[in-house]
């Protein structure tokens, strides 16, 4: 059954409005940017810095680390970023996380050895982790309208698969002319253009941040003295603690998805094409063509969930319109679709990657509906940060370990099955889980 329709929503968006929209967009998009960049980066830089042979239990062990030691760190850090939110406003915390993300990436781009590169790779995904929570709150308290800010949230959230777009795009421009570069650390490494591309988001951001109001709903709470200190632990008491759990275990599950296979694509792509393709800079350029796609998937998917959510209205079922047909999607595609070659690949991770997506999109509109003002961006970042990056995260290490042990007929065949067989562990546990998922009291933000 339709959302009831709200005349506020029909109105078309003021400057102020669209303004907040294009920067919530930019934030979102440059969030996946940064954060694709380990997918496209970690093989390379394991060569040139450690010197490191892809299949090896040493490569497999550090491409592990990348994909988990950062991601903890920033669910870590995006914990305390929610919490801060709460206290200091969406709009302070927001901006300076971006420049965090920004600034450490391209800092990254100069790493000389792989501890220093797994360090600056923690602090962006710190970065990355904040923005996405002060985002989301701050975006649902500026347009408090149901419909409209469902809409809002979900065409803005549209604007993540766009950074995933730019970074394909920027990895393949930089295989293929970084040699017209100036040198990095005395090389024209793709890998380190790419990094550096990450400060882009810092300069409209400096342009645009004194224009950005803070929300009102926060703003006024805090005005008025009833804003009080945010406490993790009044999450786990009886009111909310049984949502809390189911909460964060599907969203630990369903977000485990990208690390428990779709990020791992590039060191399978270069199995599928190894007997097509000679030359290392061919198949880094396909590796990227495939990750194109990926991301164009991506696009599909927000835009699908953009437009369910506002006919569905009951949420567990909007979440499962998307989780049952990935149960499908995901072992087709890394089982079979890995070894039928790379067309097969590649339009089954666009699917796959659709599927995932309207998943990632369906937390944001929802965890605003289920926890209260001043506890909204702590239960926010507790299910995105310790449910959605620390406890998700375990996805790569089981994958990158699994890969050393499963049959394949070679290291890109061997991941697949491991990527392939993470991916519906985690399902089948996001389809058991979801049914205790509670349905929001009412469309309107709760106080």
């Amino acid at each position: 059954m339709p959302a009831a329709p709200d005349v506020a929503s029909d109105r078309g968006l003021t400057r102020v409005e669209w303004l907040i929209c294009t920067v919530a967009g930019l934030g979102f998009a440059f969030d996946l940017y940064e954060s694709l960049m380990t997918a496209l980066i970690v093989g390379p830089s394991l060569t040139a810095l450690g010197h490191l042979t892809p299949g090896t239990a040493d490569f497999n062990l550090w491409v592990g680390l990348f994909f988990f030691v950062p991601v903890v760190t920033g669910g870590i850090c995006g914990l305390l970023g929610g919490y801060l939110t709460d206290i200091f406003g969406r709009r302070r915390v927001l901006v300076w996380s971006i420049l965090l993300y920004s600034v450490s990436a391209a800092a990254a781009a100069y790493a000389t050895s792989l501890t220093t590169l797994l360090l600056l790779r923690c602090a962006t995904l710190a970065g990355v982790c904040v923005e996405a929570v002060a985002a989301v709150a701050w975006i649902a308290e500026l347009f408090p309208v149901p419909v409209r800010r469902e809409k809002i949230l979900g065409f803005t959230q549209a604007c993540y698969p766009v950074g995933g777009i730019l970074v394909s795009g920027a990895y393949y421009l930089a295989v293929t002319y970084g040699d017209l570069l100036p040198e990095i650390r005395g090389s024209h490494d793709a890998w380190r253009y790419t990094l550096l591309s990450g400060l882009i988001p810092a300069f409209p951001l400096i342009v645009l941040r004194p224009f950005l109001p803070e929300s009102p709903l926060w703003r006024s709470q805090r005005g008025v003295g009833t804003l009080q200190r945010p406490h993790v632990g009044e999450l786990f008491r009886p009111a909310l603690r049984a949502r809390t759990v189911a909460i964060v275990l599907a969203a630990a599950c369903t977000l485990a998805i990208p690390y428990a296979a779709l990020q791992h694509t590039p060191r399978i792509v270069p199995g599928i094409v190894k007997r097509a393709v000679t030359s290392p800079r061919e198949v880094q350029q396909m590796v990227s063509a495939v990750f194109l796609v990926q991301e164009i998937g991506s696009v599909a998917g927000r835009l699908l969930f953009a437009m369910l959510v506002i006919r569905i209205v009951g949420r567990r079922r909007l979440l499962r319109v998307f989780l049952i047909p990935a149960l499908l999607v995901f072992p087709w595609v890394f089982f079979f679709a890995a070894r039928d070659g790379l067309l097969a690949f590649a339009t089954g991770v666009f699917f796959a990657q659709a599927l995932f997506n309207g998943l990632h999109s369906f937390w944001g509109n929802y965890l605003p509906q289920v926890f209260p003002t001043r506890l909204r961006a702590t239960g926010e970042s507790l299910a995105m940060n310790l449910g959605g990056r620390v406890m998700a995260v375990t996805a790569a290490m089981m994958t990158t370990q699994l890969s050393s042990v499963v049959p394949g007929s070679d290291a890109a065949m061997r991941f697949a099955n491991a990527a392939g067989t993470t991916a519906v562990v985690v399902l089948v546990g996001g389809a058991v889980i979801s049914r205790w998922l509670p349905e929001p009291a009412s469309a309107h933000l709760p106080q």
